[in-house]
Parts: C-alpha cells; sequence; structure tokens
C-alpha cells in the first residue's frame, strides 16, 4: 500500500531562470503549486508524482514582464491556467511528461533525494532538490524579439530548478 506524502508549500520552492539578451540571466518562480507523491516505502523507488502550477502564479518581481508573461505569447493563463509534471519512478533523476500550453513532452531532471527528518512535532518530513533544463519553443513558448546587434531578446533554454519538502500522512 503505497504512503501519501504533502506538499509542505512553505518550504518548498519552484524556480526558473532564463537568459535575457544574451548578457544576463532573469530569475522567477511560481508561488502557488502543489504536489502529490505516493510512494510505496521510504526509499522512494517506485513513486508516484503529480505536480500542478497554477501559470497565474509567475513572479519575476516584475508586475510588466509578469503580465506579459502571462498573455497569449507566452503561458496564455485564461486559457492554460495549469503546467503539469507527472512521473513514476525515482532515482538520480526523473523523467516524466511536463505539459505546458496542452503541450505534453517527456523530460528528465537531476534529483537529489536530501534524506528524511522527524521534526519537533513528529511529523516525518522528507526533502527533495532538483535541476533540469526545457527549450520553452517545444511548448508553444515561441514569442521572440531579435535584437540589433545579433542575438534575440529571450533565450530558448530555461533552466529549472526546485526545493520541496513534503509531510508523510500516517
Amino acid at each position: 500500500m503505497a504512503t501519501k506524502w504533502n506538499l509542505d508549500p512553505t518550504h518548498s520552492e519552484l524556480t526558473f531562470k532564463v537568459r535575457h539578451m544574451m548578457i544576463s540571466n532573469v530569475k522567477g518562480n511560481f508561488t502557488n503549486f502543489d504536489v502529490q507523491l505516493e510512494a510505496e516505502d521510504d526509499t522512494f523507488a517506485n513513486v508516484k508524482t503529480v505536480a500542478t502550477i497554477q501559470t497565474d502564479s509567475i513572479s519575476t518581481y516584475n508586475s510588466d514582464r509578469d503580465n506579459h508573461l502571462k498573455s497569449a505569447d507566452f503561458f496564455n493563463v485564461e486559457v492554460h491556467p495549469t503546467i503539469t509534471f507527472e512521473a513514476s519512478a525515482l532515482s538520480d533523476d526523473v523523467t516524466g511528461n511536463l505539459t505546458i500550453n496542452g503541450i505534453t513532452k517527456p523530460i528528465t531532471l537531476d534529483v537529489d533525494f536530501n534524506g528524511i527528518k522527524t521534526d519537533p512535532y513528529g511529523n516525518i518530513r522528507a526533502g527533495f532538490s532538483f535541476e533540469g533544463k526545457i527549450n520553452r519553443k517545444d511548448f508553444g513558448l515561441t514569442w521572440h524579439a531579435a535584437l540589433e546587434g545579433g542575438g534575440v531578446m529571450v533565450s530558448d533554454e530555461v533552466k529549472l530548478a526546485g526545493e520541496l519538502q513534503f509531510v508523510k500522512q500516517q
């Protein structure tokens, strides 16, 4: 029988970074997301993971840029309110199906299992870190602007990272 682990959103984050004008990186995050995790045991070898991210929770700490990212040029949050990720196995990496803008593609994320600890209140917690990258154009995020001196405003590669903490359900 699988054990459910609930995400602790106050100790979790989903971040991204993309090259801007080919000279620097812009970082951002999603502030509203949930991850459902079911595991056969505490090794997490056989695990079912379903992540749901609310696209309108994107934040790059710039409201004009955030509004542009929410528009039809990028995430089109009115039509596609969520991003999802589903996977069924975990080791040093996890391969699963990522859906953005209604387009589903397999991706692989490098995962570190950071261990299990009991908190001062008796809750059993597990922590994971992950990194990966996608090509945004694979998911219909094709807006771009060419720069006068060469290059583009926004690179195709987007680096993903996360820190996830879960609480074991008794």
